[in-house]
């Protein structure tokens, strides 16, 4: 052996031992994505890497693809059975042997080895017919083409139209991407003319399916089996591999063909990848735009609250201010001795008589005056937590999709996803129609008689009434407590008690009341809202987990993805001087 020739083989066995590694990686990416066919074919392909350059026939049945494999290896015994029956036919590869022997693989492959000098190079794979009506033929015929290095077509030579070998054709031209020579066989039946015209229609038709120079042989194996070898067709096939395939070391373009169906193989789980990004981009803005809503609908709500509060105070302020004026008024010396006087004559109210009916016209009024601004700002705020649910109801059933139940590869996938949705709405629908997701005993302790009749209500419904609830029992709380405070001030009061001891102790408890109205049913309306938020963003947790995964294995595919395509490229860029 010479010493290029064993730098050749060096280099080979390096392109080899890189591949091996590239295809292990991309067979652990299908067990990954858990997809039996996929996995299946990787299988294939990595236990072929070793094998001679594989030729896999196919074509209808009676399309004479037997009798060619015969006439090619110049056989004068029938190595292929001709004209097999379909019903019981199987695969046949046809490998080099020192003896001649058949090796029974599985049931619907068998192996046969024979002495000829060609199947040192070439391996050839006889298949069923693709018309076959047999149970799995077509579908194992499809499992060999990823592992193949040449497709050969092989028509009939009178009807090479027929619609199931050009639709096979197209699934090995565009899943499969492989390198398609057509064989016109029997073209001893045809006379001249007809054969030519048979010949360029297969040239067109070709053309038209993306192949812009077919490679188009018409052969006869009667003919070259009678020694017609002239006349048979036979010897341009034979240049044809002469010159493209063992003229150029079968190995290397073997294993060029090994990169193309792997890289094949990568992209179109990539393909599959990409879709499922696009979903959890899709999702990921969904859930964004959940998210904002719910923001939205707080900060909405918060200044709803605020407005409230404002309003309450404003009313407060002006009754507080207006009592103020009339108790400084009636405490006024010459006032209290003038009621005083009057009072002892029956003439008028006296002193503690008249602060009762002072207190009762301030607790009339903070009734009339409150309750009536309370029950305009709750109706705002009730609907904006309504809208909160109900907007996120109608954008939960509006999420889109993506990636489909479908899908070849993913849609195992696909249907998690659809599944977690569907959950999600039917929580999501049963969570707005319970009321008590809407109260906690917490917010209604003080109304315990009234949680019948709420929980007797529906969901979202229910919300006024506990607003109305939870901020009704604050205010009036309050407002009794600063009546109380006055009435302790002016208990026991006498003409002699400073009047401005009196109305010092009147605005603090004044004061303390406005605080504490502004502070409580700030503090009750919001953190009501911010549960009600949290509660419907506890319903996403299944779907965010769901996120959180896609994120971490769409990450994972992607960098696998990257580094077996680099391996592939290297494998290719190594293979480019080798094979000029």
């Amino acid at each position: 052996m010479t010493q290029s020739n064993l730098l050749d083989n060096k280099e080979i066995d390096g392109l080899k031992s890189t591949l091996k590694g590239a295809v292990l990686s991309l067979f652990q990416l299908t067990e990954k994505i858990d997809h039996a066919q996929l996995k299946q074919t990787v299988s294939d392909v990595s236990d072929r890497i070793d094998d001679p350059f594989m030729f896999v026939i196919v074509g209808e049945v009676k399309a004479g693809k037997s009798s060619f494999i015969n006439a090619l290896l110049e056989s004068k015994k029938e190595i292929c059975k001709v004209a097999p029956t379909p019903m019981t036919d199987t695969i046949q590869q046809i490998i080099y042997g020192e003896d001649e022997r058949i090796e029974s693989v599985s049931e619907f492959l068998k192996r046969i080895y024979q002495p000829v000098e060609i199947l040192k190079e070439i391996a050839i794979v006889d298949t069923p017919g693709t018309n076959t009506i047999v149970k799995y033929h077509q579908e194992i015929t499809e499992q060999f083409i990823p592992a193949s290095d040449l497709i050969v077509f092989v028509f009939e030579a009178k009807n090479p139209y027929r619609q199931s070998s050009w639709e096979f054709f197209d699934y090995i031209k565009n899943e499969w991407h492989k390198k398609i020579i057509f064989v016109l066989q029997q073209k001893d039946l045809l006379d001249e003319a007809d054969l030519n015209t048979n010949i360029h229609g297969v040239i067109d038709q070709a053309i038209k399916k993306g192949i812009p120079e077919p490679n188009v042989f018409a052969v006869s194996a009667k003919q070259e089996l009678n020694d017609q070898k002239e006349l048979s067709g036979f010897i341009n096939v034979r240049d044809y591999i002469r010159e493209k395939i063992t003229s150029k070391k079968a190995s290397l373009l073997k294993i060029e063909n090994n990169v193309a169906t792997s890289r094949t193989i990568n992209n179109k789980i990539y393909e599959g990848v990409d879709l499922r990004k696009r979903q959890y981009e899709a999702d990921i803005k969904f859930r964004k735009t959940i998210s904002e809503t719910l923001n939205n609908q707080e900060e909405r709500t918060k200044k709803q609250i605020n407005a409230l509060v404002d309003n309450l105070l404003s009313s407060y302020d002006r009754i507080t201010t207006e009592k103020e004026m009339e108790l400084k008024d009636g405490l006024g010396v010459f006032t209290l001795i003038k009621r005083s006087f009057r009072s002892m004559m029956g003439g008028s109210k006296n002193a503690k008589q008249w602060l009762d009916e002072l207190a009762k016209s301030l607790e009339s009024e903070f009734d009339l005056a409150l309750k009536d601004r309370l029950q305009e700002g709750v109706i705002d705020i009730a609907d904006s937590i309504q809208d909160m649910g109900k907007l996120v109801d109608a954008q939960i059933k509006n999420s889109e999709t993506i990636l489909k139940d479908d899908h070849e590869i993913f849609a195992d996938i696909a249907e998690r996803r659809s599944n977690v949705l569907k959950d999600l709405q039917q929580t999501f629908s049963g969570f707005l129609s319970r009321s008590e997701n809407f109260y906690d005993q917490y917010l209604l302790k003080e109304n315990t008689s009234m949680t019948p009749n709420i929980a007797a209500g529906g969901g979202i419904a229910v919300v006024g009434v506990i607003i109305t609830m939870v901020t009704s029992g604050t205010v009036f709380d309050i407002t009794g407590g600063i009546l109380t405070t006055i009435g302790l001030a002016f208990a026991g009061i006498t003409i002699g008690l400073k009047r401005g001891q009196i109305i010092r102790e009147y605005k603090e408890a004044i004061l303390k009341g406005r605080k504490r109205i502004e502070r409580e049913i700030t503090e009750k309306l919001t953190n009501y809202t911010s549960k009600i938020k949290s509660k419907i963003d506890q319903n996403f947790t299944k779907f965010d987990q769901l996120l959180m995964d896609e994120s971490n294995n769409i990450e994972w595919f992607e960098s696998e993805y990257s580094r077996i395509n680099s391996d592939l490229d290297k494998i290719n860029d190594a293979l480019i001087p080798l094979l000029k």
